[in-house]
């Protein structure tokens, strides 16, 4: 069979989405590109963020390759599932360029993971997946009715049939990924890095999926939940063939990064550096030093709260003070050149205790963010606690309930978001 994998051409104009609008690489289509080839399938991969290619291009680059099965992405790369932009306009652009020309349609991401039956109305495609897609997309690829494949959605007769739960792919013996020169040479981003500028590619990695905690934050609930580490022998095998390719940054996109002594050893002794995202509290100070010395140049930690409380709160079920959080953060200082603490606005904090606290790290050469305000994903246990499970509205709830309660933005948006119903005016209504 003949498989199109699509990254659309993302555009995030007056949206929420708290993610790097830079390109990264579509592991998701990586992964599931592999496994479709190594079992005798025909791919192709086409980026249009990455490309800069327009979404009427890429339409025309598909129906020309003639596939069984076009399957487009919901979100932008896997790194931002759990902050997913809520409108489902980009994906529907493409389909709608594509006008029946790509065979059965496949839509993977978040939104189908957590609220099949609006995605598929939205979207107009045939089956979205849910959960992480690469093996599911698989079976799909073997001609397998959709209603034979669990893991998947799809509508008969105006309503949406759901054959199972969310996916969880092995994932632990992913083999190495595989990119043209070509992209890696577009990929000069290097995400959450601002020790320097950057001056040789970058590139998206994964050594382990899903998270050992439930953060009531966190939206995870319905796809890279379980965590895996992957064999490290496959990690870095992708990560030399990066490095013989020119690239000299990655990020691993890990929900958690956690302590691996092999993996920070076989980093050490290759010319590469990184960023991660952590919690600090799951740190010992020697193991810092040793992630400095492999080549870490960015830390994003998960504080969030400056309470026990909030944090006790968030589910967070931290075992350090807030003293020994910051001094474990200015310890990680001392061998990394950037280290942030995230804080949210959980609303438990005192804004002089912030204030406080800030400026030691700041002194002390560690940054930390102003606190946010939360968006309430339907993916989330926040999210339950406030309104149960997600129904095919959970998005648009989620959405006004942070437009209507947000006084202020996060440092990181700079204009106003537009409700999710001007967002998608061009999706399917339902």
């Amino acid at each position: 069979m003949r498989v199109a994998l699509v990254n659309p051409a993302w555009t995030f104009e007056h949206s929420i989405y708290f993610g790097c609008r830079d390109p990264h690489l579509p592991l998701e289509l990586g992964y599931a590109r592999a496994l479709l080839e190594r079992a005798g399938h025909e791919t192709l991969l086409v980026d249009g963020h990455l490309c800069e290619t327009s979404n009427e291009h890429l339409a025309t680059e598909v129906a020309a390759f003639a596939p069984h099965m076009t399957v487009v992405t919901t979100a932008p790369t896997y790194l931002f599932w759990r902050c997913a932009q809520p409108e489902l306009r980009v994906p529907r652009d493409f389909l709608l360029a594509l006008d029946g020309r790509g065979g059965r349609t496949v839509a993977v991401g978040p939104h189908g993971s957590t609220t099949p039956g609006a995605a598929l109305r939205k979207l107009g495609c045939d089956v979205v997946v849910r959960g992480e897609c690469e093996e599911v997309l698989v079976e799909l690829a073997t001609g397998t009715r959709p209603a034979d494949v669990r893991h998947v959605a799809f509508l008969r007769d105006g309503e949406p049939v759901i054959t199972g739960g969310p996916a969880s792919a092995r994932f632990v013996d992913a083999p190495p990924l595989a990119w043209p020169t070509e992209w890696l040479q577009r990929h000069r981003h290097h995400h959450h890095r601002f020790d320097r500028r950057p001056d040789a590619p970058g590139a998206e990695v994964e050594a382990s999926r899903g998270c050992p905690y439930q953060c009531s934050f966190c939206a995870k609930m319905d796809y890279r939940d379980g965590y895996r580490r992957r064999d490290v022998g496959h990690v870095l095998a992708e990560i030399d063939r990066l490095v013989a390719q020119g690239v000299r940054y990655l990020y691993f996109i890990d929900e958690i990064f956690l302590p691996r002594e092999e993996l920070l050893l076989g980093l050490r002794e290759r010319d590469v550096e990184f960023g991660v995202q952590t919690r600090i509290d799951l740190w010992k100070p020697a193991q810092l030093d040793l992630l400095g010395e492999a080549g870490c140049v960015s830390i994003e930690a998960g504080v969030e709260s400056l309470s026990f409380e909030g944090r006790a709160a968030l589910d967070k079920k931290c075992k350090l003070t807030t003293d020994e959080l910051a001094e474990r953060l200015i310890h990680a200082r001392r061998s990394v050149p950037f280290v942030q603490a995230n804080l949210i606005a959980a609303g438990d904090d005192d804004a002089a205790t912030v204030r406080h606290w800030r400026e030691r790290l700041q002194a002390a050469g560690v940054w930390a963010n102003d606190p946010v305000p939360l968006y309430p994903y339907p993916a989330s246990p926040d999210y339950r606690k406030r309104w149960g499970e997600p129904d095919d509205m959970a998005w648009e709830r989620a959405h006004a309930h942070y437009l209507r309660s947000c006084g202020r933005l996060s440092d990181i948006q700079d204009e106003r978001p537009l409700p999710l119903h001007e967002l998608e005016g061009a999706c399917q209504p339902f």
